[in-house]
C-alpha cells in the first residue's frame, strides 16, 4: 500500500475556519471510503488556543450538518510540517504569507490558498471569530465547495 496523502488546513488561531476544514473534509474523505489513503489534520500559524477545542460557534455550527468537530484540539504550525505534509491550505492571504516565509527558508510543501480548489469566486476563507453566527455558516459553505474540489483532486492524484 503507498502512503497515505496527508493534508493540513492552516488558519490564524485554529478554533474557528481550519477545524472546520479538517472536519468537512474527513466527513468528505470518509464518505468517500478514503479514510486509509487520506490523513487530515489542522493548525494555526499564532500560539493563543493551543491546546484548546474549537470555538462553541464552529462547534455549533458544524454538528448543525452533521460534522463533529469538538474531539479537534489547536496546535500550532511548525517548520516540520513542510515536510509531512502532501498538502498545506492556508484559510487567508496574510497567513499563506507568514507561512510562505517560512516556506522560503525551509523548502518542502508549497503552501497555497485552500479556496483555488473551489469555485465560489472567493480567495479567503473570511475568519467568522469576531462576527455572529451566520459567519460561520458562510465560511462551512466556502470550505464545504472546495472539499469537494480538493478531493477530486487528490483523487485523481491516486488513480
Amino acid at each position: 500500500m503507498t502512503e497515505p496523502v496527508k493534508v493540513l488546513f492552516v488558519c490564524l488561531g485554529n478554533i474557528c475556519r481550519s477545524p472546520s476544514a479538517e472536519g468537512v473534509f474527513r466527513e468528505e474523505v470518509r464518505k468517500a471510503g478514503l479514510e486509509d489513503q487520506i490523513l487530515i489534520d489542522s493548525c494555526g500559524t499564532g500560539d493563543w488556543h493551543v491546546g484548546k477545542e474549537p470555538d462553541s460557534r464552529a462547534i455549533a455550527a458544524a454538528r448543525k450538518r452533521g460534522v463533529d468537530i469538538g474531539d479537534l484540539r489547536a496546535r500550532q504550525f511548525r517548520s516540520e510540517d513542510l515536510d509531512e505534509f502532501d498538502y498545506i491550505l492556508v484559510m487567508d492571504r496574510q497567513n499563506l504569507a507568514d507561512i510562505r516565509d517560512i516556506w522560503r527558508q525551509n523548502g518542502g510543501t508549497e503552501p497555497v490558498l485552500f479556496l483555488g480548489y473551489g469555485r465560489s469566486g472567493y480567495d479567503e476563507v473570511p475568519d467568522p471569530y469576531y462576527g455572529g453566527n451566520h459567519g460561520f455558516e458562510h465560511v462551512l459553505d466556502l470550505i464545504h465547495e472546495a472539499s469537494e474540489g480538493l478531493l477530486t483532486h487528490i483523487r485523481e492524484q491516486l488513480a
